[in-house]
């Protein structure tokens, strides 16, 4: 039953599995960051099974009884003045039903000045998007494995343009006890638009993902590795202004070889004391650190790094993430247990 399992679902990504060009998708929101702890690590992790509530809203494999009764209230400062936060929680019905969980994310692009063709004023708009998920997991028989799913309902409003949408996303994900060991298959955003902007159905941010991590023997590190977008090759497209040019006034753009590609797809993080009160997160996002640095410069793009500190039943975090020289982002997150 298991293989069978199995093997429908990587059937099911084989045939979902298609190009993307960053720009050309709607919802494009429903990939942010959802916490200042996967913001640490690199900007994306899909294998952590424990208290955090809010890993859910990217891996709904990972919904477990740790998560019973605990609230995640999470706010981040993003680029150019947007803001976004994310909110989640789980009860547990019971110990044979498992848990249920429920979470929101928002983001809200701030005020813009609208003009029309002639250049005339026509007053401010602004702009906001709201995705609510559902979402459940279960164990399959009596193995190492644990299959999930998020229902979402989007809901998109920018200036006078409406737009309605639904998606799911699927998780597996195994779990070997004895070596501490997390292994996660993710299929994110498979949905559609249900009602359209004007008129022109737009496709979903479509997102295949694999990661691993592990808690290391004897040393109170948990590694972590993501492959993300594993649907999209080639990942990168030269960038013109990387462009060079020769004495005799030829140009060469920049070449972008398999490795590069393979690397771009890349992030790996850290935590260090992962199961105490108080831990340390790093990370390194290579396809944001490669697209996003200058040349001849050293600015850190793709590094981020943060922190978490339990106060009785509150946990703060932490989370400063690079962009650019110009731009960088602040996460800020509060798990409350409620119980």
């Amino acid at each position: 039953m298991l293989k069978q399992f199995v093997l429908f679902f990587c059937l099911t990504l084989t045939t979902l599995a298609f190009a993307q060009v960053g720009g050309e998708h709607t919802y494009q929101f429903l990939n942010l960051v959802s916490s200042p702890r996967q913001a640490a690590l690199g900007g994306k992790v899909f294998t952590n099974v424990d208290y955090d509530v809010t890993q859910a809203l990217f891996n709904p494999a990972t919904i477990n009884v740790e998560m019973d009764n605990q609230l995640a209230l999470n706010y981040t400062s993003y680029l150019g003045g947007i803001g976004y936060g994310t909110a989640a929680y789980a009860y547990t019905v019971d110990r044979r039903t498992q848990t249920f969980h429920g979470g929101i994310t928002y983001i809200n692009y701030g005020s813009f000045e609208g003009y029309d063709e002639d250049g005339n004023s026509t007053g401010t708009f602004s702009g906001s998007e709201t995705a609510l998920s559902l979402g459940y997991a279960t164990q399959i028989g009596y193995s190492d494995f644990y299959f999930g799913g998020n229902l979402k309902l989007i809901t998109s409003k920018l200036e006078q343009y409406g737009s309605f949408g639904a998606a799911v996303d699927l998780g597996l994900i195994y779990i070997n006890d004895d070596l501490d060991f997390n292994a996660a298959l993710v299929v994110r955003n498979l949905g559609s638009q249900i009602t359209t902007y004007a008129g022109l159905n737009e496709p979903l941010p479509f997102e295949v993902a694999f990661g691993m991590s592990q808690l290391v023997e004897n040393v109170p590190i948990r590694w972590h590795v993501t492959l993300d977008n594993l649907q999209e090759w080639p990942i990168s497209r030269p960038n013109p202004a990387r462009t060079t040019s020769d004495l005799s006034g030829n140009s060469t753009e920049e070449k972008i070889g398999f490795i590069g590609q393979v690397i771009r797809h890349t992030i790996v993080g850290a935590e260090i004391f992962p199961e105490g009160g108080f831990n340390i997160r790093l990370g390194y996002n290579f396809r944001r650190g490669e697209d996003l640095r200058i040349l001849d410069q050293r600015n850190f793009s793709g590094l981020s790094a943060g922190i978490s500190i339990k106060m009785n039943k509150m946990r703060f975090s932490y989370t400063h993430a690079k962009y650019t020289s110009a731009a960088n982002s602040n996460f800020f997150g509060l798990q409350i247990d409620l119980q």
